[in-house]
């Protein structure tokens, strides 16, 4: 990095920088002479100017600037200080200028800040920009000619000839016709809503657009399986208007009415996905295992769990079978294919999504001071998911968000904004048997809940390969929040001082359970393979939880913030300021909410319900501070740096489900098959001795946990319109999540276990370097190259992308052992180590070598369009060995880990992505050796791109066209590998990411 930096240090070029006592002067005009040769620059807002490509040898440079007196000197000199004229020579010099001229008329300052909002955004819009070639002579540049004797705008390049503004153009400085800089070239268009409209803005704008894809145009789904499962047929359609301008209602508005503007979209989405699985067969249906194999192609033995012994050729008896696995297996289907061990069930799966949105705002000035702004969204979308069992799930979600602002202007130095927003959204699950069918209650379980909105099968999880089978829960939530907030901006010298707070009251109105039906996991532990303990009836263990239906929660968060943006002298700005959050633990409007009252050393536990169950956490200040530096007066080379801290929000309402659904207020359970406890398919949902009945609990002195962010830059100019920046940045995670599950030991559980305990112990580092080459918009060509190396460690398993993600009740995010808590540190979930991005854009048709002379229909054909594309390339993601199997004493699966053999878990047989033989089971009365997120995931390549164009229609009406293009290679990459080392499909992909799909986009602006 060192290396890199004195490299960068040292580059020549010239540069310089203009100024006015003390202050820098945008917009002079800078030129280098030597002989015949002369080259131009304008002076950015800093003052500063750069020759990036100025042969060598000695150069006459001179700084002009109206109104001031002209600068001369050499390449000694960097620092220009300018003197003004007097009076009396700016007079004669204005009107020596009134009667210019023929020349072009440079873009009204007016423009500047009126224009270019609305024409950048309507290019974020589109996706790409248009660029157009205009004359210099034709007298217009999208306005009316200067007529003979009438007055002009004063402007640095009133005596420039055009081949000095081409010069520039060239350089990159300005670009002709392009929409970036319309407001501040002379070549510029004239600002309007996306295109270079002539003559006066109309009052009214719109636009219609349609985006549209179909299964003809993209690629099939690849096939884990290699078999060729038919491509279904599906389609995507997007539909919108929008139209805005000033209301006008006749008798009531007629004139200096509010703006409004109203959009409306309607998306109705077919999406195809091919779901592959492992199904029992026409034989082990029946109890014959005779011909199934393992993973490993071995054939597989199963045991009588009464008596020990084999069964004889490996055939369950038909009696043996329990009718509840009889019932349910008439929902598995039978395999489509003859496959092996791994895999022998493929289908197309088609989901739709129909979604209608209706956005509005009005705004209103009153008076010079005042200015009201509302606005009005609406959602309403619906859903339909089906899984592999064709279990086809129904979702229904309706969201309003209105908000009210005012802003008032006292002064010309101090505004203050006041603002109400109200949200709600309501979200509305119906699974596939709700109010149809009692799977569970017509196969003979029993203890589960039996109300008709939760009719179905329980969740049957098998530990060897065969397909889970489950079904979604019913669900209706209603979140509602309102919101008050002020915010105020003062100016004051050089600082810009902002402050402002919010006060949010949050409502979250649930009626559904977290596991109704129950849960079966099967291991193998009882007859050798999970599949024959299912037809046995015998699971390895259980879990259910229900009851306390409604939940009525309510949370008040608090903030404030302070920021003074200060603007020391022209080479150094320092940002600093403080922000205050404070949410309060999450209640529940009748009190009903549970917790653990556990004593010193966990040796006993009793429950406690009501609110106030976990202490607040009031000191949330979060210092923010930063600064921007240009060490040398006449370099590009600017230094920054920040630091600040941030607290991790939103994690109380995860946490207050699962305190809602605890006993005594609901049933909730997880237990282990034992000899003392006996489970059943029919009679699988009972607590066992020693056992608690709650599942969860939380230290009352939970606290939020919070990220200390650093970072440090530096940035330099090159030659050729690039521009170097070279970065390092670092993170530090406290009071980070952490879950474990207390009294459990390799060879067993003591008294009071099964539930897991939340905590906020953990903490992480994340420490990276980045480089990013980036190359300005210079003949059509713009990109951005940036190479990320980074190594993030931590020991809360919880962390995803740096945000605590849900509370989970079972997985790896459970510490494998609660006394060597030290143990989970490794990896972090979003751990990549290496990542590369390209970003890049090509605009047809600009400057000479684009072709922008190109005559005739060929140049109408080719210019104008835009290619842009996106690549990104990375190292996977790392993920966790799991030896899936009960923890002893609980019903908890998926965090045991396996012990390590050491062999190379890559080095895998034909067929796999990971050796199998790098793990082995765990030596009896130990917990394995195998660390936490000690493989690497499949790698990242993503390359998506686009090709757009406007066309215009007259002077008011514009047509864009895009065709987007996503995974363009159609490469196959898979998301991550099976990494349960006791399952058939140990080593290979859990699923594919999109091959290519291709969407057009039509919109048509007036």
């Amino acid at each position: 990095m060192t290396v890199l930096l004195t490299i960068l240090l040292l580059i020549t070029e010239y540069r310089g920088q203009v100024s006015f006592n003390g202050l820098p002067v945008p917009g002079a005009t800078v030129t280098a002479t030597q002989g015949e040769k002369k080259f131009t620059a304008i002076t950015d807002p800093m003052g500063t100017y750069v020759f990036p490509d100025l042969p060598e040898g000695t150069w006459v440079i001179e700084i002009e600037m109206l109104g001031f007196v002209t600068l001369k000197g050499d390449t000694s000199t960097s620092i220009w200080e300018l003197k003004m004229l007097p009076v009396e020579e700016i007079k004669a010099e204005s009107a020596h200028n009134e009667p210019a001229a023929p020349a072009s008329a440079p873009v009204a300052a007016a423009h500047t800040s009126a224009t270019r909002a609305p024409v950048e955004s309507a290019r974020r819009q589109s996706g790409f920009q248009r660029t157009e070639v205009i004359e210099s002579n034709n007298g217009n540049n999208g306005s009316p000619a200067p007529q003979l004797g009438a007055p002009t705008s004063a402007s640095a390049f009133a005596n420039v000839s055009q081949d000095e503004l081409n010069q520039r153009a060239a350089d990159g400085l300005l670009i002709n016709g392009s929409v970036n800089n319309g407001a501040a070239s002379p070549f510029g268009q004239l600002g309007g809503f996306g295109n270079n409209r002539r003559g006066v803005r109309p009052l009214y704008t719109g636009g219609i657009g349609v985006i549209v894809d179909n299964s003809a145009l993209d690629a099939r789904t690849f096939s884990l399986t290699g078999q060729d499962t038919p491509k279904p047929a599906y389609n995507r359609f997007t539909g919108s208007f929008n139209f805005g301008g000033p209301l006008k209602i006749p008798g009531l508005i007629n004139n200096n009415g509010p703006n409004f503007f109203a959009a409306y979209q309607r998306i109705q989405n077919r999406n195809a996905v091919t779901t592959t699985g492992r199904m029992p067969t026409s034989l082990e249906r029946n109890g014959d295992f005779s011909q199934s194999l393992t993973a490993l192609g071995q054939p597989v033995r199963i045991t009588d769990p009464l008596t020990g012994v084999p069964f004889n050729a490996n055939i369950i008896p038909p009696e043996r079978i329990s009718p509840q696995a009889e019932s349910l297996l008439t929902y598995f289907p039978l395999p489509n294919f003859n496959g092996n061990a791994r895999y022998n069930y493929q289908i197309p799966v088609i989901n739709a999504t129909h979604s209608d949105s209706l956005q509005t705002n009005l705004n209103k000035a009153i008076g010079q001071r005042n200015q009201l702004f509302g606005n009005f969204a609406m959602q309403s979308t619906r859903t339909a998911t089906p899984n592999i069992f064709n279990f086809l799930d129904n979702t229904r979600t309706l969201g309003i968000n209105t908000a009210i602002n005012w802003t008032t202007r006292p002064t010309q130095r101090f505004s203050a904004t006041f603002r109400y927003q109200f949200s709600r959204l309501s979200t509305h699950t119906t699974p596939f048997f709700a109010n149809r069918l009692n799977v569970a209650g017509a196969a003979g379980i029993t203890g589960n809940n039996q109300e008709p909105v939760n009719w179905g099968p329980p969740t049957l999880s098998f530990a060897g390969g065969t397909s889970t089978m489950s079904d979604a829960q019913f669900s209706f939530n209603r979140n509602q929040t309102n919101t008050v907030s002020y915010s105020s901006f003062w100016n004051h010298g050089r600082h810009n001082l902002t402050f402002g707070g919010d006060i949010r009251r949050q409502l979250f109105n649930i009626l559904s359970q977290q596991d109704p039906r129950g849960t079966f996991t099967f291991t193998g532990a009882a007859a050798g393979v999970d599949t024959a303990d299912f037809l046995l009836g015998i699971p390895d263990a259980s879990e259910i939880a229900f009851g306390n239906a409604d939940k009525y929660f309510r949370q008040t968060v608090f903030d404030g913030f302070v920021q003074d943006d200060w603007r020391v002298n022209g080479a150094l700005t320092l940002n600093g300021g403080a922000r205050w959050e404070y949410e309060t633990p999450i209640s529940e409007l009748y009190g009903r909410l549970v917790n653990l009252n556990i004593a010193p050393g966990f040796s006993a536990v009793s429950p406690v319900t009501g609110n106030n169950l976990i202490h607040p956490d009031k000191i949330g200040i979060q210092p923010r501070v930063a600064f921007a530096w240009r060490p040398i007066a006449a370099s590009s080379v600017i230094v920054r740096g920040s630091y600040g801290v941030y607290r991790n929000t939103n994690v109380y309402q995860s946490i207050a489900v699962q305190m809602a659904q605890q006993s005594p207020l609901s049933k909730s359970l997880r237990v282990q098959n034992t000899p003392a406890s006996p489970l059943t398919l029919r009679n699988g949902f009972i607590t066992a001795q020693g056992v608690t009945p709650n599942t969860f609990a939380i230290d009352p002195n939970f606290r939020i946990g919070y990220a200390q962010n650093w970072m440090l830059s530096l940035q330099r100019d090159l030659p050729a319109a690039l521009q170097m920046t070279a970065s390092y940045l670092g993170t530090k995670g406290t009071r980070l999540p952490q879950e474990f599950l207390p009294n459990t030991f390799p060879a067993g559980a003591i008294n009071s276990s099964g539930y897991i305990f939340l905590t906020s112990n953990g903490n992480s580092t994340r420490e990276a370097g980045q480089i990013q080459l980036r190359r300005r918009l210079r003949s059509g060509f713009a990109a951005t190259l940036q190479y990320t190396y980074a190594k993030a460690i931590d020991d809360a398993p919880l962390m995803g992308s740096g945000q605590v993600v849900t509370v989970t009740q079972g997985g790896a995010s459970i510490a494998q052992d609660w006394l060597d808590l030290a143990g989970e540190r490794g990896r972090s979930n979003f751990d990549q180590r290496h990542q590369m991005t390209l970003q890049a854009q090509y605009t047809f048709g600009s400057g000479v070598r684009g072709g922008a002379l190109v005559p005739g229909w060929m140049g109408a054909l080719l210019k104008e369009w835009t290619l842009a594309e996106s690549l990104t390339v990375g190292s996977g993601l790392p993920l966790t060995p799991v030896y899936f199997l009960a923890v002893p004493g609980t019903g908890v699966t998926g965090n045991l880990r396996p012990d390590a053999t050491g062999s190379s878990i890559y080095a895998g047989p034909a067929g796999l992505f990971l050796n199998p033989g790098a793990y082995r089971a765990p030596v009896p009365g130990q917990w394995g050796n195998a660390g936490r997120n000690s493989i690497t995931g499949p790698s990242q390549f993503i390359l998506n791109a686009t090709l757009g164009r406007t066309f215009p229609r007259g002077d008011r009406f514009n047509i864009d066209l895009k065709v987007d293009a996503t995974n363009v290679l159609n490469h196959v990459t898979f998301s991550s590998w099976n990494t349960i080392v006791n399952n058939a499909q140990f080593g290979l992909p859990n699923n594919v990411n999109a091959m290519r799909s291709i969407q057009t986009t039509l919109r048509v602006r007036f």
